[in-house]
């Protein structure tokens, strides 16, 4: 019974094979202790086990061959039903095919016989219509007025239309004579009361909301000349009562929206009636309201604001109302805004320069009045009220940013290319001309001579530092501003030329000023030597000297030097740093390098000059500048020329830090030694 019981566990999903082991050993063993375990037991079970399911699998084999068996028997039947199908669905097609042929006979008799009745009846029904608008016509051509009730009974005003439309088309053709001259003024009289009275009945329909009904009369009203009147009627009874809001722009989408949903559903031509509609609301409704906040506004800043405000607001509504058919004509919205604003857009760029021109006058008048600058002519004044003026210049540049945008709030206004090209005109003239290219020239002239008597004040750096940033911000609003409103114009080269002119203009501007700012600087530390440098200073005549460290004079170049470093690293940026204090560094090394050659040194003097040299060195660190320390790193080799003792010049010479250099050089340094000649060492080098 555990054995069958274990045969059907094999057709239990899941199975898992170990576990169906497992259960068999524990069945055949059950709750033995080891002392009593029989491995034979376990073994003749398992064997059982496998009999069984060795048995089991011959059965499932057995099943196997029996289903496959009766599959085949199965899709030889299946084939055989679709043999048959095939042939009773080639038989129905072929009954189909003759059916076909019969019905397109029939069909083409009975389209025949419908194109003889229409040729009959037609005639016939012309015939009749004639008729009737013979009789019609006979009444126009009595001496008294029409009395069918066709044409006085209100309920038949709808057939009436039809009839006096037909014979208004007949009276066009009638002849002139007295006769006719009568009926077919009776015609047109009838004809307008009629188109008049139906325009009242659409308005009537419309007032009372029903849509049928004003289909039905905008139908018949589609083949009168004064179908425009009932469009017009619609559009002012639509627009009744539906701008009651202060700001207009709030209500103008609202309205449309209702009213295209039953434009779309009473006219057959809704694209034209639509766009009729919105073209009155501009017109009639938008351009006035402009015009109020517009016409009669006499602040300039205020006025252009407005303009800017109304003119962008209206570009935003007809993005709303473009959802909405209104014909083929893509900018038959962006032609209602140029209408409507066409009065201030012709005038709006001589406006806005005049009044851009005239705003930064002002900021740049009161600007230099309350810094207490008298702006003249550059070569009128003096260089002391120069420096002085340009202190008070520059002290708040940063200010005119605001300024600037305050002047360029109204420009973006995209109406013509040339316009963008003009407002940078009128920046160009007092942002870039008038007041940073001035403050450069300004400082320009307040630059020290190359050979000061008095300690410079080099205020050109500051000028350098602070024009720069303003051109930058010029630069940023040329092309986040500018550059968009032009790209595809030729406007566009010549702004970039223009800008082009103006940078190189101010570049070489600046690149004077700096080159005389630094001659300036090398040419007081050049004074500073002179004055201070004693011959006596090299030449001590005990070691009390070396004390001090440095020369008076040293200390004071490096002073000055550190100041103006600092000064360089304040105000420029970038490339003008290294560009400055590499050419500061390289002349001073050329003055100091001259200054040296001027003294003979004793072993004391030799000792005190390396450590001037050395603090010299230590301050030009402070540039950060590869190649000027290096040029201060071989003055330095070069004094210890000065020191060494005679016997190893020529292995001090060859070093690594002197190699390159020409034996004039070195020769020049070793003849300041006091022991030059006494050590016979001009042929050391040889």
């Amino acid at each position: 019974m555990s054995h069958q019981v274990s045969l059907e566990e094999l057709e239990q999903e899941p199975f898992d094979a170990h576990e169906f082991v497992e259960r068999i050993a524990w069945r055949t063993i059950g709750n033995r202790d080891q002392a009593q375990f029989n491995p034979m037991l376990l073994h003749a079970a398992f064997e059982k086990m496998i009999k069984d399911l060795e048995g089991k699998n011959a059965q499932i084999e057995k099943k196997i061959e029996k289903l496959e068996e009766n599959c085949k028997d199965e899709e030889k039947r299946h084939w055989h039903r679709v043999a048959e199908l095939q042939k009773k669905n080639q038989s129905t097609y072929s009954h189909f095919q003759v059916l076909d042929e019969k019905i397109n006979l029939v069909a083409t008799k009975v389209v025949h016989l419908g194109d003889q009745l229409e040729g009959v009846n037609n005639p016939r029904a012309k015939a009749v219509e004639a008729k009737k608008l013979m009789n019609y016509m006979s009444e126009f051509l009595s001496d008294g007025p029409a009395k069918s009730d066709l044409f006085t009974d209100p309920a038949k005003l709808e057939q009436a239309a039809d009839i006096i439309q037909k014979l208004y088309h007949v009276a066009l053709e009638l002849p002139s004579n007295e006769r006719y001259d009568n009926a077919r003024k009776k015609i047109w009289d009838k004809y307008n009361n009629i188109e008049s009275e139906l325009i009242k009945e659409f308005t009537k329909a419309h007032t009372e909301g029903d849509e049928k009904k004003m289909k039905r009369v905008a139908m018949v009203l589609s083949n009168f000349k004064g179908y425009g009147q009932c469009i017009d009627a619609f559009i002012e009874e639509a627009q009744r009562n539906a701008f009651y809001k202060p700001d207009l722009f709030d209500d103008i989408v609202p309205c449309c929206s209702r009213t295209n949903e039953l434009i779309t559903e009473v006219f057959s031509n809704h694209d034209a009636v639509m766009a009729k509609f919105v073209q009155n609301i501009y017109h009639n409704k938008l351009q006035k309201y402009i015009y109020s906040k517009l016409d009669n506004e006499i602040d300039p800043e205020v006025y252009l604001d407005s303009l800017y405000k109304l003119y962008t607001r209206t570009i935003k509504l007809s993005e709303e109302l473009s959802q909405f058919k209104m014909g083929n004509d893509s900018l038959f919205l962006a032609k209602l805004t140029k209408s409507i604003f066409h009065k201030h857009l012709d005038a709006y760029i001589g406006f806005e320069t005049k009044y851009l021109k005239e705003r930064c006058a002002a900021h740049l008048q009161r600007y230099y009045e309350v810094n207490g600058h008298q702006k003249k002519q550059i070569q009128s004044g003096g260089i002391t009220e120069l420096r002085r003026d340009l202190q008070a210049k520059i002290a708040s540049y940063r200010n005119q940013r605001t300024h600037l945008k305050d002047v360029m709030c109204y420009a973006p206004i995209p109406i013509w290319q040339g316009n963008a090209e003009k407002i940078l005109c009128v920046l160009i003239q007092y942002l870039v001309l008038e007041h940073i290219d001035y403050a450069v020239e300004l400082g320009l002239q307040a630059i020290p001579l190359p050979d000061p008597k008095s300690q410079p004040e080099i205020y050109f750096f500051d000028v350098v530092g602070q024009a720069n940033t303003l051109f930058h911000l010029f630069e940023k609003q040329f092309q986040d501003s500018l550059i968009p409103l032009v790209l595809s114009s030729p406007k566009h080269s010549l702004c970039l030329q223009k800008r082009r002119q103006l940078r190189e203009q101010l570049e070489g501007k600046i690149d004077t000023g700096l080159d005389r700012a630094v001659a300036a600087v090398a040419g007081w530390v050049r004074n500073i030597l002179s004055a201070e440098q004693k011959k006596t200073d090299f030449k001590p005549e005990d070691d009390s000297v070396l004390g001090q460290m440095v020369t008076p004079a040293c200390a004071k170049v490096v002073k000055f030097i550190s100041s103006i470093a600092q000064t360089i690293h304040s105000y420029l940026d970038g490339k003008n740093v290294e560009v400055v204090l590499t050419e500061l560094g390289t002349r001073l090394h050329r003055v100091i390098f001259d200054h040296l050659q001027q003294f003979q040194y004793n072993s004391l003097g030799a000792m005190l000059v390396i450590c001037d040299v050395n603090e010299y060195r230590r301050s030009i660190k402070d540039f950060k500048i590869p190649i000027v320390l290096e040029l201060f790193e071989k003055l330095h080799a070069l004094c210890n020329l000065l020191v060494v003792v005679p016997d190893n010049l020529k292995q001090v010479c060859s070093g690594e830090q002197l190699v390159g250099l020409d034996k004039s050089v070195l020769m020049g340094f070793i003849q300041l030694r006091y022991d030059y000649r006494t050590a016979k060492l001009a042929t050391v080098l040889k």
